[in-house]
C-alpha cells in the first residue's frame, strides 16, 4: 500500500515546514490529490492518522481538493477532461491523449496554530 509512504512523506513535508515554530501545532493539513494520481484517498486519510499521531500534526484535520484529470489531445491539439490516464478524447476519440493535469499530489496549505 503506497497511501503509507505518502503519509510519511507528508508528515516530513509537514515536519520540515514548522521546524522554525517550536511549540507550535498544526490545526489543518490541505493536500490536492489529482484524480489521476492512484491515490485511495480513503486508505490515505486512515494512514495519516497513524502517522501524524505524536507529531506537530497529531489530530489535524486534514482537507482533501481534487484535481480534475486533463490531457492534451495530440489529433485534436486541444486540452480536454479525463477521468483515467488511458481515456479516449471525448471529442475525437483518439487514444494519443497525454496527461497534463490530475496526476499530482501535493500539500498545498498548513494551518499553524
Amino acid at each position: 500500500m503506497h497511501e503509507m509512504a505518502l503519509a510519511e512523506s507528508v508528515r516530513g513535508i509537514v515536519e520540515n515546514a514548522v521546524r522554525d515554530r517550536p511549540g507550535c501545532k498544526v490545526k489543518t493539513v490541505v493536500l490536492e490529490i489529482g484524480t489521476l494520481a492512484s491515490v485511495e484517498v480513503d486508505a490515505l486519510r486512515f494512514c495519516l492518522e497513524v502517522v501524524l499521531r505524536d507529531s506537530v500534526a497529531d489530530g489535524a484535520n486534514v482537507e482533501v481538493e481534487n484535481v480534475p484529470g486533463q490531457g492534451w489531445c495530440i489529433e485534436c491539439a486541444g486540452n480536454v477532461p479525463i477521468s483515467s490516464l488511458f481515456d479516449a478524447c471525448p471529442d475525437c476519440g483518439g487514444y494519443q491523449v497525454r496527461p497534463t493535469s490530475g496526476t499530482e499530489m501535493r500539500v498545498k496549505e498548513l494551518e499553524v496554530e
